[in-house]
């Protein structure tokens, strides 16, 4: 009777481990489509000059805040660099956390888009945990697909950063905000031992569920300016 009981209950475990891994790797999807889906519309909207000399890529999706003006602020994206032959890698799981937002309309959601813009972006990027505007300078992104809109703050900022919230697109301030790697997302994506400098460094392979992603960066930049 206690042989079947403790049969019964690991089956009962292995069944909801199980179905925790399936939820998790669905909305490891769903959030990779909705990145692509950002990008994708956001493209249109970033300078063409900035593009081609980002560095690295992150696009946080329904960016969370509660509040109005000051407020919690939470997300979860994916961060793509470049490699030797100017291609993007894999993506990796990045979360934002806290700090200031410029863009706040209620507890309306946010899509967020950063660019990295030199080397000393990218080791930050690298980084275990880093916040913008104080580990890594960062500045308000110009709107507009033809301007780079060259000023001092732009061409010495190592990221910049826009949002888009309830139809209205912008660059926006993210100082105070505390970016980390996603380690759940990178191990659904590629396994546990899967860290995001080895990812960002081109060490893993695109996985068929973030083509569509790696597609819509492509597109976003096919290449780095020399």
């Amino acid at each position: 009777m206690l042989k079947d009981i403790r049969g019964a209950v690991r089956t009962i475990v292995v069944i909801s481990l199980s179905a925790v891994t399936l939820w998790g790797a669905k909305a490891d999807v769903e959030r990779l489509t909705a990145a692509t889906e950002t990008l994708t519309e956001l493209q249109t909207k970033i300078s063409q000059g900035l593009a081609d000399k980002a560095m690295c890529a992150i696009v946080v999706p329904s960016m969370k805040k509660a509040g109005f003006i000051v407020g919690a602020k939470y997300g979860r994206g994916y961060a793509s660099c470049r490699k030797a032959d100017g291609g993007w890698t894999a993506p990796a799981g990045m979360r934002i956390e806290g700090g200031s937002f410029g863009l706040q309309i209620g507890g309306a959601d946010s899509d967020v888009v950063i660019l990295v813009m030199n080397k000393e972006g990218m080791e930050k990027l690298l980084q275990s945990k880093f916040t913008l505007g104080g580990d890594a300078t960062a500045a308000v992104g110009p709107v507009g697909r033809q301007g780079d809109a060259q000023t001092d703050a732009l061409m010495h900022a190592q990221m910049l950063t826009w949002a888009k919230s309830k139809g209205v697109f912008a660059g926006v301030s993210l100082d105070g905000s505390t970016m980390r790697p996603d380690d759940d997302t990178n191990k659904e994506l590629y396994g546990a031992s899967a860290t995001n400098p080895d990812i960002l460094t081109g060490k893993y392979p695109v996985p068929a569920d973030a083509e569509a992603f790696l597609a819509a960066l492509n597109k976003f930049s096919p290449h780095k300016s020399s």
